[in-house]
């Protein structure tokens, strides 16, 4: 792509039955979307320099035991560890300020955490290079799960940060040259008593410096802590760090409310939960930083069935000043689920924020039922219980959830991402995940769902074809971005262990009338025929593996490519971290007759979908589960050759860049100067855009032609919402 600023590029239905062999299957013809795109994984065995291998953790010793002793009786399952391999997360991120996406995935203990390099600009080819060790951020020594990154120093370079559920939390500072400095102690962000698993960074107080948030469970040891009696008893609190400057963190997590949960029965006010992902997001588009949390229910009966709420999500509104108030019921978020990853978009193009969350997935609970002997109605979901879904935001800042469609049923899901990887104008969703509960494996067969436009979803099985069998993935973090600067996203994912090619798989033994009832599972212990007694089957999975998957792009559609860039530090009124971590960016195509550059005389047909559909995505520090988007968004624009974007920054000023012409990509600066704002007069508003932009200008973020631009499409988004 070419630069245009600086750089080159329902329910009712039980769940019954276990099947210990194949057994009938009722066969659907499922209902599939055609997005005209393929992707084609080029990490398979190392490919394109993208060698990895996730280490287990030292809880897969646990396992390795009870393989010795052959026979497993169905009472070890909750002695049994939750992620003996650990659960890797991966950030897709420019590490070495050179244009193009890096990625980073973390390991286990004794294996460095890759960073591998992207050598698209040195030799022109879609390659990699694993520079984590000499870079400095391959900790050797920890067991690595989530990852989230942002420029917590405003200096212009991107700081990781790496949780882990049994190490301390550890925090690398970049050094400006692809290097990166070991800081956690002295940013007090290394926590060593708790049990991480994610992270995001967000600016909560306004001051233009990125706080993070932590998301934490409990000891991943063993599963008695998901079905324990007491069902908040090993959880952990998450946690709200401010950043105080000079690259120090100090825990606010008491003082912001950020503990004082709602939603649960009386007796369990304030009590903390079991939360696999969480995002800093500006829900409810007012200006200001909120956090929502996803929680997960686990093996906790729900209510109908004599247990508590535990598993739902938690919105955090914040007041302005960092200070937070759990509106939960208020805004009617109090789903019950086991609820795993986040992702956010407003996909039905009504102007409100909505998101995607996963789940345990309806199969995986039809896997369960042979410990119903033991645990009574323990497992007796319904269809819809435990189904990843959309959530749609309203103008209130409430949200609803609409059923699935013709999806109907939906895998196991981990990861996730919100983006239009077929450009087609609208936001669609993939997701990820695999799980080992006990004694089978369940994994997911690439969930690409299709957005009609209207906010509804088919799964989209051509895109993925032919490329790897995910089936055979256990995937925890998945991530997005364009990596071969072709307009079109791509989809890195991480698993933390993977079943052989060669092994028998069983089928699901029930059809939901889904377009996922094809779904298999692995048997890592199989029936002896004695009740409620199984023995090791002697498959031997495989340590974890990256996938790599690039878009074709083959549909023809176009896009644009939009960087957010905060200006604290670079002009007088500039507010937001130098990221743009918070913002929420728009994009409405174009469907004029005439460009004002005089390049392309048609904007495209207004037949197409895209046609006067806005869509809009926030820049996220952190989200899916355990992983990072690329903070350059993707728009997008079908056929049509141009659209207008609209930047909504924290602290609440909006400015707009006019036809933006497909292929573009924009590095959209902060101007401190909101067109919608209280001015006395048209030329105090032009002052203020002035000379903003001629701190730009020699600060370098701008050329002349640059500023012109800005400055035109600054006076136009005045005078339009006057």
């Amino acid at each position: 792509m070419t630069s245009e600023s600086g750089s080159s590029r329902s329910g009712g239905v039980l769940v019954s039955g276990w099947v210990w062999a194949l057994a009938f299957l009722i066969w659907i013809q499922p209902v599939v979307a055609d997005s005209g795109v393929e992707f084609q994984d080029i990490a398979v065995d190392g490919g394109a320099g993208l060698a990895y291998q996730r280490a287990p953790s030292h809880t897969e010793a646990i396992w390795e035991d009870f393989r010795a002793q052959v026979i497993f009786p169905f009472f070890n399952t909750p002695l049994t560890p939750l992620k003996s391999r650990g659960a890797p997360g991966v950030a897709l991120l420019d590490h070495d300020g050179d244009g193009d996406l890096d990625i980073y995935v973390t390991n286990g203990p004794g294996v460095n955490n890759s960073l591998f390099s992207n050598q698209l600009l040195e030799t022109g080819a879609l390659s990699f290079v694993d520079v984590g060790a000499t870079a400095g951020v391959g900790a050797f020594d920890h067991d690595s799960s989530g990852v989230c990154y942002g420029d917590i120093d405003n200096d212009g370079d991107e700081d990781l940060f790496v949780v882990s559920n049994f190490d301390e939390n550890r925090l690398f500072e970049s050094n400006g040259d692809g290097t990166y400095s070991e800081i956690s102690a002295a940013s007090g962000l290394s926590d060593d008593e708790t049990y991480s698993v994610g992270c995001s960074f967000g600016d909560v107080d306004g001051d233009g410096l990125l706080d993070v948030a932590v998301a934490n469970a409990f000891d991943m040891t063993n599963q008695l802590a998901t079905a324990t009696p007491e069902p908040f008893l090993y959880n952990q609190h998450n946690q709200l760090y401010r950043n105080t400057g000079g690259n120090v963190f100090v825990d606010v997590s008491e003082s912001s409310g950020f503990l004082d949960q709602v939603g649960f029965p009386e007796g369990f006010e304030g009590s903390p939960t079991v939360t696999w992902a969480l995002a800093m997001v500006d829900y409810d588009l007012d200006g200001d930083t909120d956090i929502i949390t996803a929680d997960d229910q686990a093996a906790v009966p729900l209510p109908r069935d004599g247990g508590v709420v535990r598993g739902i999500f938690h919105l955090w509104d914040n007041d302005g000043t960092g200070h937070f108030t759990d509106l939960t019921v208020e805004k009617t978020l109090n789903y019950i689920g086991s609820w795993m990853g986040l992702s956010f978009a407003d996909v039905n193009h009504d102007g409100a924020l909505d998101f995607f969350s996963t789940s345990v997935g309806d199969y995986a609970t039809t896997l369960l039922t042979p410990l119903d002997p033991v645990y009574g109605d323990f497992f007796n979901y319904q269809l819809g219980d435990q189904t990843s879904r959309w959530f749609l935001g309203s103008s209130d800042g409430s949200f609803s959830r609409p059923d699935v469609g013709e999806l109907v049923a939906t895998p196991f899901g981990w990861g996730t991402s919100a983006e239009d990887y077929d450009n087609d104008g609208d936001t669609d969703f993939v997701f990820h995940g695999g799980m080992m509960p006990g004694p089978v494996v369940q994994t997911c067969p690439a969930a690409m769902l299709e957005n009609d436009g209207t906010g509804r979803f088919s799964y989209d099985a051509d895109s993925v074809t032919g490329s790897t069998d995910h089936e055979l993935r256990n995937v925890q973090g998945m991530a997005m971005g364009d990596l071969d600067g072709d307009g079109f996203v791509d989809v890195v994912s991480v698993s933390n262990f993977d079943i052989p090619p060669d092994s028998t798989l069983a089928t699901y033994n029930h059809a939901w009338g889904s377009p996922f009832d094809f779904g298999r599972y692995s048997q890592h212990f199989v029936p002896t025929g004695e009740p409620l007694v199984a023995e090791y089957s002697g498959v031997v999975y495989a340590d974890g593996t990256l996938s790599v998957e690039i878009n074709s792009g083959g549909n023809g559609n176009r896009s644009v490519e939009v960087k957010a860039l905060g200006t604290r530090g670079l002009t007088t009124g500039g507010v937001v971290n130098r990221d743009g971590i918070g913002a929420v960016v728009e994009l409405t195509p174009d469907t004029g007759d005439s460009d004002s550059g005089g390049s392309d005389s048609d904007s495209g047909s207004d037949s197409d979908p895209a046609a006067g559909r806005t869509a809009m995505k926030p820049v996220l520090g952190g989200s899916s589960y355990a992983s990072q988007d690329s903070l350059e968004l993707t728009f997008g624009l079908g056929s049509l050759r141009r659209g207008n974007v609209d930047v909504l920054w924290p602290g609440g000023v909006r400015n707009r860049l006019y036809k933006v012409r497909r292929d573009q990509r924009i590095i959209f600066p902060e101007i401190p100067c909101s067109y919608d704002g209280d001015w006395a007069s048209f030329r105090d508003y032009k002052r203020c855009v002035r000379d903003a932009l001629d701190e730009l200008v020699d600060a370098g973020v701008l050329d002349q032609q640059q500023k012109n631009r800005f400055f035109g499409s600054a006076k136009r988004a005045y005078r339009d919402e006057q």
